[in-house]
């Protein structure tokens, strides 16, 4: 089925599907994990519209590429164009939030780091965001509390809460939308707290967002 953006109650949002806009290292934990510096402005990279698959449908993960990492995410759906956006304007622009995997192939984007080389590659690949159905912004009126968790196969592998982002959400909005424009229909990813392990086929997930919404999902082989 090809991605569109829907509301939890199955509803299509009308909204046109835009580029996935991604934020690394929001998590200090998870830098730390990484072994990666913590940056002095967030880490910006794009997705596809490719890349994009529903959350609620198995999805897919490649088995010839090395491992592929779920990284969890706060996923933000833009309704409004933002350019060079305050951060009052920013929250304006939001229109619903859900949850995304920033799938990772994890070996591939080490060895381009370690060329000095862009890890799109690794990033990028087809149906590497599964995104979830979305709740309306005014289910969620804290930005800065949202409470998140992935469970693989039963157990707590990340949870986190906004509160501990290195950038908050209207601040990387803010900043995003000062280097390019967020068109109505973009979705942006707002970073992965610590936790990112390598996902395998069969492996069975539970994505939560605390009090709002609980989706079950699993992945298979391609």
């Amino acid at each position: 089925m090809k991605y569109r953006h829907r509301w939890l109650s199955g509803d299509r949002i009308n909204l046109p599907t835009g580029k996935i806009v991604c934020v690394g290292r929001n998590y200090a934990e998870h830098v730390e994990e990484l072994n990666n510096p913590l940056p002095d402005d967030p880490v910006l990279f794009i997705k596809p519209v490719s890349s994009a698959v529903h959350l609620e449908l198995p999805f897919k993960i490649p088995q010839d590429r090395g491992d592929v990492h779920f990284e969890t995410e706060i996923a933000l759906l833009i309704d409004k164009p933002l350019c060079n956006a305050s951060e009052h304007e920013a929250t304006s622009a939001i229109k619903a939030l859900g949850l995304a995997l920033d799938l990772t192939l994890r070996d591939l984007q080490s060895k381009m780091k370690s060329k000095g080389l862009p890890w799109e590659i690794a990033k990028a690949f087809d149906g590497s965001c599964p995104i979830s159905s979305f709740v309306a912004k005014e289910h969620l009126p804290n930005l800065d509390s949202i409470e998140f968790s992935l469970k693989v196969n039963g157990e707590v592998r990340q949870q986190d809460t906004s509160a501990h982002m290195l950038t908050s959400i209207p601040g990387l909005l803010s900043f995003i939308s000062r280097h390019f424009t967020l068109e109505p229909g973009d979705i942006v990813l707002s970073g992965t707290p610590k936790g990112v392990a390598p996902l395998y086929a069969g492996d069975q997930l539970e994505l939560t967002i605390k009090n709002v919404f609980s989706i079950e999902t699993t992945c298979k082989a391609f």
